[in-house]
């Protein structure tokens, strides 16, 4: 397919008309009669190219022109009329329309504005998606859900101050996303955000990571390194998962907190750090202090603004959006066009409850762009998630199933095994083992 098409006009030979033509040259084509149905269409469907009749029976086209446009800004929109009118034509331009024609002209000029149409919507969409991949701030932080915006909005007022932060929740949350925007929206901005994940080190390469060395402090030590912390020096400093952090570098770091100055692994001198510490934790932290994993006074010392962060199930109005954004990201990556979506693929994964969160929604519709077939996310797409049961013959076996799943993969990431790996969220020697025992290699 070329490209998904709505056509909205209260001409029903007309309507007819035209559908038939674009099916022909390999569009996916829709049809709508009023304007209430189209913009039900496309709320269930994702188009490229509207051609919308100026005259329909329960609105002016070139408004809604300027309504879907505001809606859908990668869409581009043909207005069309049965009498050419030069004011309409204007209006409809400044309402964001790609072009105006009349009826009655030659339908062969239909088919070469429409593959402009598309061609403009493909900058558009690589427009869109480059500026949410870029986009820093608070820019970041999708949704329109009253706890998200709770959350947003208290982040948004510490930002202005340098006060600690502590950022609560489940994993996959968005913590580093929340802690990125708390630092653009800081006057630290200009200078250096650095982060670290203090559950995937050890305690001597975490203080190492943290602290900087001295050549020869350790084996393996071979030259001078920077500590993060001294990268931070008028920045911000995000600590994730620090109730992770092992006790005795929990009482270096206060030391740090307390006064500024900190000692380099190796070394006898004293180094000074200015910067704003943002840590993250999914543990209860009190409950910790109980346990004895960690320190009370350093738990004051973090927690001077606490920012919890809901899990996707307490808002799942935001799903939707979320998913849209990882399908952009994700098609422009992939080159992707003519990407159809069914209502079913949101339903289905509205069915889910999201106990990784939006780490998981992200996992989920990278790999639906890998399993969808003919350019179509529909529930088949995301088998993981559907309510189907698996039919218990051969070619659907669970094992004919992974076969078939793994070579998807490999061929999404062009070979790239430690990518398919990722994927697939098992352990690279587990792939290459698999590979052999399905004759993959």
């Amino acid at each position: 397919m070329h490209g998904n098409i709505l056509i909205i006009d209260d001409e029903i030979k007309l309507l007819k008309l035209l559908g038939m033509i674009l099916s022909q040259e390999d569009f996916n084509v829709k049809e709508a009669s009023t304007a209430r149905s189209a913009m039900t269409m496309l709320e269930q469907y994702e188009f490229d190219v509207v051609l919308c009749d100026v005259r329909l029976p329960d609105a002016f086209g070139v408004e809604l022109a300027g309504s879907i446009k505001t809606k859908y800004p990668h869409l581009e929109i043909i207005l069309m009329t049965a009498f050419g009118n030069i004011t309409d034509a204007v209006q409809a331009m400044k309402n964001g329309a790609y072009d105006y024609l009349v009826k009655g002209d030659d339908n062969e000029k239909i088919i070469p504005l429409v593959y402009k149409a598309l061609e403009k919507v493909k900058d558009n969409r690589s427009k869109i998606s480059q500026k949410t991949v870029i986009s820093k701030g608070f820019g970041q932080i999708i949704g329109t859900s009253p706890l998200i915006l709770q959350s947003k909005k208290l982040a948004e007022k510490v930002a202005l101050t340098d006060a600690a932060v502590l950022l609560t929740g489940e994993t996959g949350t968005g913590k580093e996303v929340f802690a990125n925007a708390i630092h653009e929206g800081s006057e630290r901005k200009k200078n250096n955000f650095v982060a670290i994940n203090c559950s995937a080190f050890s305690k001597e390469i975490l203080e190492s990571e943290l602290f900087g060395h001295k050549q020869g402090a350790f084996t393996g030590a071979v030259k001078d390194k920077k500590g993060l912390i001294e990268e931070a020096n008028g920045g911000t400093l995000f600590l994730d998962e620090i109730g992770e952090m092992p006790v005795e570098l929990q009482a270096k770091l206060l030391r740090v907190l307390e006064t500024g100055e900190f000692i380099k692994m190796g070394e006898t001198k004293v180094s000074k750090s200015n910067f704003r510490l943002i840590a993250a934790t999914n543990r209860d932290l009190e409950e910790e202090i109980k346990q004895g994993h960690f320190r009370e006074d350093l738990y004051f010392r973090l927690n001077v603004f606490e920012i919890h962060l809901p899990p996707l199930r307490e808002r799942k109005e935001d799903l939707k959006m979320l998913a849209k954004n990882f399908l952009d990201i994700f098609s422009q990556k992939l080159h992707l066009s003519g990407l159809q979506i069914s209502p079913d693929y949101y339903k289905t994964l509205e069915k889910n409850d999201w106990k990784g969160n939006i780490r998981e929604l992200r996992n989920a519709v990278e790999r639906s762009l890998i399993l969808m077939e003919n350019n179509m996310l529909d529930a088949e797409s995301l088998p993981h998630y559907s309510d189907k049961a698996v039919p218990e013959n051969d070619s659907l076996s669970i094992r004919s199933l992974e076969k078939i799943h793994i070579q998807k993969v490999l061929q999404y990431t062009k070979g790239n095994k430690a990518e398919a790996a990722r994927l697939l969220e098992i352990g690279i020697a587990t792939l290459y083992r698999k590979l052999e025992e399905y004759g993959l290699r």
